[in-house]
């Protein structure tokens, strides 16, 4: 037996320890090199870390929720040649006891191979060359990536690949995991969940660094929240007569970009509202860039991707860099420069938005503007009653750094350009 002990490496930016959020092998498990071995949390990011090397698995460190430092022992793999035995090295095609052996430890599709009969497959195809990202997806879906056709660097699978798969199938990779919860069901329920029965979840992961991220903003900053309606009936009709225009394969517009491209416009004379509060050095940075932050509901919880120099980019710009940033951060396919820098954000419910909200203040950002649902409601208008489409801004604002008028004087100049869109693109 031939020991290799792994320790947690440096993850970088002054990281000096990582929680564990899931371990994809168990001890017995035989791994390949690069398979992803754990998923750890940062304080920054979600990592997934991958084997050095090949080998089977002789213990682990840590449950779900611990704590390790960096340079503790992580993983010990047993790494002599009869020890390795993993599916990617197998040459002989694979019987079905063989096929029920290649499971490996990050769950992935590969574990179906005992239950599909299938022409035998040369060893190298054993293994399927994607990202974690993709085999999750795959997953969730009900695909074997054995069956799709990879398109990258010596046949890696890349997500183009999986969609055009799924097109071609007629179906959409959407997990399927979320269909019970819009059929109620009247079944009775599962043990443990009757009536007056409790089950216990533990918070770690991302869920632990948003609830901590959260109540730290909310404790340390006193927000001011400021609401407005507008009267987006004209906004309506430049989105609806744009959307008429557009190349077949661009997606409509929402009303996010338009949003963004007036508070990159409005900022200008607003600049307290784009800044951070570095609390440990009690310094105020104003930005004269605008690092637009998204916030975006995920599998994993709430995240905020970053559109970096949003003031540099035109209206259909903004729109595919803003739905680019939050595809990634939903696939888990956004970098960390992705995920962090933002220095003012906004965030809506959609349709789900309500009438008012009181969003809270990504920290160490200074301000927040939310977006509520879009109505049709009777307003006055010129001495008559007329049927507008409204909506409401629900923003809030840190009230040390940013005063009352000034906050409600900036969602004023915001309101006048969307309610007169042509403004939005006047020169400055």
């Amino acid at each position: 037996m031939s020991k290799y002990v792994f320790k947690l490496p440096d993850l970088g930016e002054g990281t000096v320890s990582a929680e564990i959020v899931s371990w994809r092998v168990k001890p017995g498990d035989t791994v390949a090199e690069d398979d992803v071995i754990v998923e750890v949390m940062t304080e920054k990011a979600a990592v997934e870390v991958p084997a050095p090397v090949s080998g089977r698995v002789l213990s682990t460190t840590g449950a779900p929720g611990d704590t390790v430092p960096v340079g503790a022992e992580l993983i010990v793999l047993d790494t002599e040649p009869g020890s390795q035995a993993a599916p990617s090295s197998a040459a002989a095609p694979p019987a079905p006891a063989a096929a029920r052996a290649g499971a490996n430890g990050n769950g992935v599709a590969v574990a179906v191979a005992a239950a599909v009969a299938a022409p035998p497959a040369p060893a190298a195809s054993a293994r399927v060359a994607t990202s974690p990202a993709i085999r999750r997806r795959a997953h969730e879906a009900g695909i074997d990536l054995r069956q799709v056709s990879g398109s990258g660097p010596n046949g890696r699978i890349v997500a183009k690949d999986l969609d055009a798969y799924v097109a071609r199938r007629g179906a959409q990779p959407t997990p399927l995991r979320s269909a019970p919860k819009a059929v109620p069901s009247a079944r009775p329920a599962a043990p443990g969940r009757e009536a007056g029965a409790v089950e216990e979840i533990k918070v770690i992961g991302l869920r632990r660094l948003i609830a901590q991220r959260m109540s730290e903003a909310k404790r340390n900053i006193p927000h001011f929240a400021y609401v407005e309606e507008l009267d987006i009936t004209e906004l309506e009709s430049l989105r609806s007569h744009l959307n008429g225009k557009r190349a077949a394969d661009t997606p409509a517009l929402t009303y996010l970009p338009f949003l963004a491209l007036a508070l990159v416009r409005v900022l200008r004379d607003f600049p307290q509202c784009n800044a951070h509060y570095d609390a440990e050095r009690g310094v105020l940075l104003r930005y004269g860039a605008v690092h637009l932050g998204v916030a975006t509901q995920t599998p994993d919880g709430l995240k905020v991707p970053v559109v970096h120099d949003a003031q540099a980019l035109s209206l259909w710009e903004l729109a595919a860099e803003m739905r680019r940033v939050s595809e990634a951060a939903r696939s888990n396919k956004a970098s960390r420069e992705e995920l962090t820098g933002s220095t003012i954000t906004i965030t809506s419910l959609g349709k789900l938005g309500g009438i008012a909200s009181t969003p809270i203040i990504n920290a160490p950002e200074v301000a927040i503007i939310g977006v509520n649902r879009a109505v049709e409601r009777p307003v006055v208008l010129g001495g008559a009653v007329a049927i507008r489409l409204t909506m409401n801004l629900s923003s809030s604002f840190d009230h040390r750094f940013v005063d009352g008028y000034d906050a409600a004087a900036m969602i004023q100049a915001l309101k006048e350009c969307l309610e007169h869109p042509a403004t939005i693109f006047l020169p400055a």
